[in-house]
């Protein structure tokens, strides 16, 4: 059975581009976080305490789900042998195909030193039919051609950290660490009761730095700010992230952020490239222990 290169492209790209811009999430830092614990230096002070946040001054540990409407642009090549191609998907493209997405954050502190850890999974298939084709060769005319394209995707971002600034007004973590990826694909291409599969999977590991920077505005009100750096030719050739939020605790265990992210990366190695933008707003909702 002959395929022609427009159509397993065109199937390939509707399939991969939508998993990597719900899942990329995480290829920032951090996503939104909650509002943080007081300082360590004014968690006793009862006229400095703030209703709604933690007060400890030892340690604070807090779980994130989020979500990230991102939209995508740039371009990609998610097989080997296959050609890099412009892309640009809104969010709702992203989402119709999505299957299964998990998305969580955790964000911890003892003293000075704070501990992340932030994981992504995305499952996505497409169903792409066309026809009826032209004869060609053994193929009859008006014959169907039917494509699938599964995508998983995996990520993981380990940062480590330590409070340069911790004072009531504001906070400042300078962290370090590294960010894991893993992209999985599968296209199945079917005529004539007879189907082709092909499997393709890569991934790259990549250090990262960055700030965050944390300051209470109300009672319950909180602004964050996220910036980081990474890659620096040891995985993608640059990436760069950068996040704001604004933060409303509902309670001293429960808030939710709302804000916008982009993150942008340049990965281009071993035939596989994923050179591209991702912006959009981001919800999450943390419970604080």
């Amino acid at each position: 059975m002959h395929l022609s290169a427009p159509f397993t492209i065109e199937v390939v790209l509707n399939r991969f581009v939508p998993a990597l811009a719900i899942a990329l999430a995480p290829w920032c830092a951090l996503p939104a976080h909650a509002a943080e614990p007081l300082s360590t230096e004014t968690a006793g002070d009862p006229a400095l305490e703030t209703p709604g946040l933690i007060r400890n001054a030892d340690g604070a540990l807090q779980i994130t789900p989020y979500l990230w409407a991102a939209e995508l642009h740039g371009r990609i090549s998610p097989f080997r042998r296959g050609p890099t191609i412009g892309v640009d998907k809104s969010f709702s493209k992203v989402f119709d195909d999505l299957r299964l997405g998990g998305f969580i954050d955790v964000w911890g502190r003892s003293g000075r030193y704070v501990l992340s850890a932030d994981l992504a999974y995305v499952d996505t298939r497409e169903i792409r039919g066309s026809g009826p084709l032209p004869g060609i060769g053994p193929v009859p005319p008006g014959t169907k051609l039917e494509g699938q394209v599964d995508s998983k995707l995996f990520m993981a971002t380990l940062l480590g950290g330590y409070r340069v600034v911790d004072t009531p007004e504001l906070t400042l973590d300078a962290l370090a660490g590294m960010r894991i990826w893993h992209v999985s694909n599968k296209l199945k291409v079917s005529a004539l009761g007879r189907s082709r599969s092909y499997r393709e999977s890569f991934g790259w590991a990549e250090p990262v730095i960055g700030a965050r920077v944390f300051t209470n505005v109300t009672d319950k009100l909180s602004v964050q700010g996220l910036a980081s750096i990474g890659g620096f030719g040891a995985g993608s050739r640059f990436a760069w992230s950068a996040q704001a939020t604004l933060n409303y605790a509902f309670s001293d265990h429960l808030s939710v952020s709302a804000g916008y992210k982009v993150l942008d990366v340049d990965y281009d190695r071993n035939g596989h490239v994923y050179d591209t933008q991702l912006r959009g707003p981001v919800l999450g909702l943390t419970y604080r222990f």
